[in-house]
């Protein structure tokens, strides 16, 4: 609480010490003089709230003082109060007060009277003083509300009529604010937002809420419709709203809406596309993989088993520029998921430069492998994609050397408790790479040179993928490069050591399968050529084998017979693979509801991989796929039934 100033003006200085003495307390401030004029300098350079002036005084006396001191706007509030000796007659009286007193002591001053009256001015003083105050507040609120942009205005709680607002209503709403005086507030608003507007403004009223938000369009004065946002609150039986235009943000609100669902629907769109070339493109090429293989099953001289080898060379080309499209798709969706599991390093790295060898081979380069001894033979790490980065890391290493070596070392590089972080290095001595087009490389579709894919072939994707990949796994990718003397990319990341497990021998590729008895499948497929394929290999295990092109053929076929197992395309005319195995899974009765199901799917997007679980498969296998493969998923399925011989 500020102190009260007090003036006190006497031409005796014993006089003015007695006041001092009297008055003296924390909340006050005292000034004192015995002269008129440096009275008024006081008074006006402090904000004096209390006068006590002698009447008597040499030179101006104690009413020409308090007719100056009432003259002037800066001093003209302040209570004065006559200190006087002189007689107590109404005339004298009369003098004070109309020069501008509020009250008299008279001398000599008895200290209760003086005290008791001088603390009472006190107490008005500071009333005045929180009076002017609000009233200060009040003005610039005032000022505040008439010119805002927004529109405030008071309601009646009982009718819901205006009673004040300001000028606003005409710049957002086009009425003048003599139209809406009096009109209810609900007319404003469009006829389909009335009863929620009345229920709303209901509510307020009824908790008594002190704030509440809200948003409800309303009609102009020229007829168009807005959107507003309302804040309003109760008190005193009047509903305070301040109403501001929010239709730009509104609009811009609406526009992101339909900008994210174009979005979703484009990558819907994508996704679906993705997902029919998976299946359009995959599915020959599962067709020419698998008929390749059965062709080496019959006699052939040296020319045709080369051609062989060329046409399955093709087709797995092929199979790699599909995968590298439909990879880049899933990691910009956001649908690429790393699978970490126990794998022996020293394996994934042998298995790597096993299948590029031969490469490295035929361009007559020299091809290095070099593990350190410290490096931990087993971790926990994702083997498809450590293959995936490393393969595509050597195979543009040997693409682009034409002499010398490609040379990959595995390193430790620290080793903390059971982590290690590795670095696995593959250096060339190709063409190199020039500084400017180093960050360009890892981009999707570049290369180092324009005319790169025209002297080198290959579609710009591999880098790109190794570093998504790289990034995915938490690792890091970095290159430096020398045109015309080679490049070194560095893939370094951080694994967990892992117990080394006995390896389960898988069946191999080229192992003689021992024949299924008395096992009859069904194979539900449209493409021709994967009947054909499928139904050799299944013959091939003396299998009992029966064809339907669609779902709806499938279902006939189960009605009239039993089968121990069926393959099932996803991606079929009618009733597709998903739909037709939740019939199967709903419809029948036992044993065909149970009757194990393999989805043979050519997409290779998890989210179908999962549909078809979801969808009652018991397992999915992706095309295209070799024979082994569809062997070990049906003999994992069949294992129940006693006639099956175990693989010799």
């Amino acid at each position: 609480m500020s102190p009260i100033n007090i003036l006190i003006v006497d031409d005796r200085e014993e006089n003015i010490i007695a006041l001092e003495a009297l008055l003296s307390r924390n909340d006050i401030r005292l000034f004192s003089t015995t002269s008129p004029n440096e009275a008024l300098k006081i008074a006006w350079d402090n904000a004096i709230s209390i006068a006590l002036i002698d009447v008597q005084m040499p030179e101006i006396d104690g009413f020409e003082l308090v007719e100056m001191l009432k003259s002037n706007p800066r001093t003209k509030d302040i209570m004065v109060i006559f200190v006087t000796a002189i007689s107590k007659e109404t005339k004298y009286a009369v003098k004070g007060f109309g020069a501008g007193a509020i009250d008299y002591l008279y001398k000599p001053l008895d200290p209760y009277i003086t005290s008791a009256k001088v603390d009472a001015f006190i107490q008005l003083a500071r009333a005045q003083e929180e009076v002017k105050q609000k009233n200060e507040e009040l003005q610039n609120f005032a000022i505040v509300v008439k010119n805002s942009a927004d529109i405030t205005c008071s309601v009646d709680a009982n009718t819901l009529r205006i009673k004040s607002v300001n000028p606003a209503v005409e710049t957002i709403l086009g009425y003048k604010q003599s139209e809406v005086l009096g009109k209810s507030i609900v007319d404003l608003v469009v006829e389909k937002d009335s009863s929620s507007l009345i229920k709303k403004l209901g509510e307020i009223i009824k908790d008594n809420r002190n704030f509440s938000v809200f948003e409800f369009q309303f009609n102009t004065f020229d007829k168009h419709v807005i959107w507003a946002e309302c804040r309003a609150s109760y008190r005193n039986k009047t509903i305070f709203i301040n109403i501001s235009d929010s239709s730009p943000q509104k609009s811009y609100q609406q526009q992101l809406i339909k900008s994210k669902e174009a979005a979703e629907y484009g990558k819907k769109v994508k996704e679906t596309f993705l997902a029919n070339m998976s299946h359009e493109l995959r599915t020959p090429v599962n067709g020419i993989i698998g008929l390749s293989n059965l062709l080496r099953k019959t006699p052939l001289n040296d020319q045709q088993n080369n051609l062989l080898d060329m046409l399955e060379t093709s087709s797995r080309s092929l199979l790699g520029v599909i995968n590298d499209v439909l990879d880049i798709s899933k990691i910009e969706a956001g649908k690429f998921n790393i699978v970490r599991s126990s794998n022996n390093l020293r394996t994934i790295v042998n298995s790597v430069m096993g299948l590029l060898k031969f490469n490295a081979n035929e361009k007559n380069i020299e091809f290095i492998l070099e593990v350190d001894n410290d490096v931990p033979n087993t971790l926990m790490a994702d083997s498809l994609r450590l293959n995936q980065i490393l393969m595509n890391l050597l195979s543009n290493a040997i693409k682009f050397t034409d002499r010398g070596h490609v040379k990959l070392t595995v390193s430790v590089l620290q080793k903390v408790n059971e982590k290690v972080k590795l670095k696995f290095s593959v250096e060339d001595t190709g063409i190199g790479i020039h500084a400017d087009r180093l960050s360009k490389i890892f981009e999707s579709f570049e290369q180092a040179e324009d005319d790169t894919a025209n002297r080198y072939g290959g579609t710009g994707l591999g880098l790109t993928i190794v570093k998504r990949l790289v990034e995915l796994k938490g690792g890091e990718l970095t290159v430096s490069s020398k045109p015309g003397q080679g490049s070194i990319f560095n893939f370094t990341n951080w694994f967990d050591i892992t117990v080394e497990t006995p390896e389960q021998k898988p069946v191999k590729p080229d192992q003689k399968l021992a024949p299924f008895v008395n096992t009859r499948v069904l194979v539900a497929e449209d493409n021709m050529i994967n009947q054909f394929m499928v139904s050799k290999i299944l013959k091939d295990w003396n299998v009992e084998v029966d064809i339907a092109d669609s779902g709806d053929k499938a279902i006939e076929k189960l009605k009239q017979a039993n089968y121990d197992l069926i393959l099932m395309d996803t991606h079929m005319p009618g009733l597709n693979g998903y739909q037709t195995a939740r019939i199967i899974r709903m419809d029948f009765e036992e044993p065909v509801r149970s009757v194990p199901i393999i989805s043979l799917s050519a997409s290779a997007f998890e989210h179908e991989q999962l549909e078809a679980i979801a969808a009652g498969m018991n397992d999915v296998l992706p095309k295209p796929f070799e024979a082994h493969e569809l062997y070990a998923k049906m003999l994992k399925l069949l294992k129940g039934k006693p006639e099956i011989r175990k693989p010799v």
